[in-house]
């Protein structure tokens, strides 16, 4: 991407993301209409429909040869990352939104020819922006955040791991492993957002974070994020990840990623 059009890109996606989260900061207490997606625990309001809604504006209106990838379907029907596409999730951690009204997050990609060039992850209600150019730093508002180049061991890291993976009868991993995982690792958190547990570990609260199911939304701007830092994202067999399917996903410190793959993920076929 020519650096015009990168640093034009940024400052575009990082006014608008702003004022996306002003808008919902705005209207956090007023009535939500709630309802599911693909089963009870996958919810969707008027508010992630709104959010994605002005995206889809703002980048037709600015740059209508530009493609928006979205979770809720305003956007175009992507086949491949040709050209310049931005992938959103309009709020990511919908279920605390809800809920909490905390710990939820704006995310935005901008990949152009398959190569993520920038990246925004918006904690709304704490109002911290994480935002990267690839080549050029990540920052936690006006923050540089430092490389990840201390090699803690596993047994001291802490890592973001659903719990519902340790489970028997869960279709994706042989529970046995994750089970010895978390008895290897320092702690385990589960934040309930993808987008800000990619922030985490890119800022270097957490160590890493691995999921057994992820849309592209959920880490488009998260895996730019951590591979500014020096960390290491791929899918949790260590192959590259799918930016147009649900995928599995490890993004840590690089000196845990493979130990964490090769010694404790053994995948369900």
């Amino acid at each position: 991407m020519d650096q015009h059009i990168k640093n034009e890109v940024f400052d575009y996606a990082k006014a608008w993301i702003l004022e996306a989260g002003e808008r919902i900061r705005s209207k956090i207490d007023s009535p939500r209409s709630i309802e599911t997606k693909s089963n009870a625990n996958d919810l969707v309001t008027e508010m992630d429909q709104e959010t994605e809604q002005f995206f889809a504006k703002k980048i037709k209106d600015t740059y209508p040869q530009h493609y928006l990838f979205g979770e809720e379907g305003f956007g175009d029907e992507i086949e491949d990352l040709g050209g310049t596409v931005w992938i959103i999730d309009p709020i990511d951690g919908t279920m605390n939104f809800v809920h909490q009204k905390r710990n939820f997050a704006i995310s935005i990609g901008v990949y152009f020819e398959g190569i993520g060039e920038v990246g925004l992850i918006y904690n709304v209600m704490e109002d911290v922006l994480y935002a990267v150019k690839r080549g050029e730093g990540a920052y936690k508002n006006d923050q540089r955040l430092p490389d990840l180049s201390e090699k803690r061991p596993l047994k001291e890291s802490i890592l973001a791991l659903n719990t519902s993976w340790l489970i028997p009868e869960n279709p994706h991993v042989e529970h046995n492993g994750m089970e010895e995982l978390v008895k290897t690792l320092r702690s385990t958190r589960s934040y309930g957002s993808a987008a800000l547990e990619f922030a985490f570990v890119a800022e270097g609260v957490l160590d890493g974070y691995l999921t057994m199911t992820l849309m592209p939304w959920d880490y488009a701007a998260g895996s730019i994020l951590v591979r500014e830092v020096g960390g290491i994202v791929t899918r949790a067999d260590q192959e590259e990840l799918d930016l147009l399917n649900s995928t599995t996903v490890l993004a840590s410190r690089a000196n845990i990623h493979k130990e964490i793959s090769e010694n404790y993920v053994q995948l369900k076929k």
